[in-house]
């Protein structure tokens, strides 16, 4: 494993979470080449392509919402299972159905059951670590989801040679190992006296939380940004001209940024107050997507990229952290849940929003937007970093007495 900067090393099952997570995101190759599927050999158009595409996304959504009350309800363990099981067999399901309805039903439940696991991850490695590691612990965690996703790439590649179906069968398979290696090397981490009593609020009592909703806004802001680079920045750098190969080398390095350099911040970040990085990260991410309205060259979109890049490797860590601190433990996977539907929601916005601006106002209106945001965002999360600080130390405080009260 990593070495990782920090006074007490990381638990061993977190280690395993981590693993399964690194192990299915490598084996991550359906989602990148769905849309080539669809159209180059299903013979789809890119109208209907795109609707499986967003049919995907919202089975996400009702995933990350039902997954996150099953992770309260049910537990932790057995709600990875069975959304990374489920998952496992309808890659295979949808590699082999033919038919538009068909592909589109099978897109949506794989979308419902992949997504699903993501809210009982969360909670688990929030149970796992203590408060004061979390950072790190967030922190070398999306560095096994971008090192996985980068792999998945190059792989993909190699694997779709051989035919598409090879695709859905290798997702399958490293989608089933990882919940082969939960299920040996992880056991239920959701307190015991919530085993006992079934306790967790309603998903109305997430709703009446104004110190999370407003960290939901913020967040669902930056994600509006971020993701701009999946949709908008490709179109901005073909209309240059530059070839689309030139922006897989300028998007690379996003990847290959992270990967080198995500470790590092480890020393950086351990000791810092997730809610202070926050404000200066999305700053960051503001400013990277704004300085593209100024490029014309693959070296100034690269620079732009490295900038925004930065931000995001301070950010997730931070968002993450202080998610963590922000949920009660009862509803730990709820809190997961919203977090994780802020992007589900933010994936469907920001292509459409984003086109909607550059087609009626142009590509400059649009990156400056892209950093207005980050600076509105920036500014909410420094104002409302007090009061977020202090609901994360009362519920450290809650979730201690109640623990020494069941002892």
């Amino acid at each position: 494993m990593p070495v990782i900067t920090g006074k007490q090393p990381l638990p061993a099952q977190f280690w395993a979470v981590w693993t399964a997570t690194l192990i299915n995101r490598a084996g991550g190759f359906v989602i990148i080449f769905l849309a080539i599927y669809l159209t180059s050999e299903r013979g789809f158009s890119e109208t209907t392509a795109g609707l499986v595409i967003g049919l995907y996304g919202l089975g996400g959504a009702i995933g990350v919402t039902a997954g996150g009350h099953l992770t309260d309800r049910w537990g932790r363990r057995p709600t990875a299972l069975l959304a990374l099981g489920s998952a496992s067999v309808l890659m295979i399901a949808l590699g082999l159905v033919r038919g538009e309805v068909a592909i589109m039903v099978a897109a949506g439940l794989l979308g419902l059951a992949a997504e699903a696991a993501r809210p009982a991850l969360g909670a688990m490695i929030t149970d796992i670590v203590p408060d004061a590691d979390r950072m790190r612990a967030f922190n070398v965690y999306f560095w096994a989801i971008n090192l996985g996703f980068a792999v998945a790439a190059v792989l993909a590649g190699f694997a779709s040679s051989a035919g598409y179906f090879w695709l859905f069968a290798a997702d399958a398979v490293t989608t089933a190992f990882a919940a082969v290696l939960i299920a040996v090397r992880t056991r239920e981490t959701r307190p015991a006296h919530l085993e006992a009593k079934h306790e967790g609020g309603s998903l109305a009592a997430v709703a009446r939380d104004r110190v999370f909703l407003g960290f939901i806004a913020c967040n669902l802001m930056i994600a509006l940004v971020l993701l701009q680079h999946m949709s908008m920045l490709p179109l901005a750098m073909v209309e240059e001209p530059l070839p689309p190969s030139t922006f897989g080398v300028v998007i690379a390095l996003n990847g290959i940024l992270i990967v080198v350099g995500q470790l590092g911040l480890t020393r950086l970040l351990v000791r810092r107050r997730p809610a202070y990085i926050l404000p200066v990260s999305v700053v960051v991410i503001g400013l990277g997507f704004g300085l593209t309205a100024f490029a014309h060259t693959p070296v100034w979109y690269g620079a732009t990229v490295l900038v925004w890049t930065l931000g995001e490797m301070l950010n997730a860590p931070a968002n993450s952290a202080l998610l963590a601190g922000l949920s009660p433990v009862a509803m730990r996977g709820r809190y997961q849940g919203g977090y994780s539907l802020s992007w589900q929601l933010a994936s469907f916005l920001a292509p459409t929003l984003g086109g909607a601006v550059r087609d009626h106002a142009g590509n400059t209106t649009l990156w400056l937007g892209c950093l207005g945001l980050g600076l509105a965002a920036g500014a909410w999360n420094l104002l409302a970093a007090p009061a977020r600080e202090r609901r994360v130390r009362d519920l450290a405080a809650e979730e201690r007495e109640t623990s020494l009260a069941t002892i």
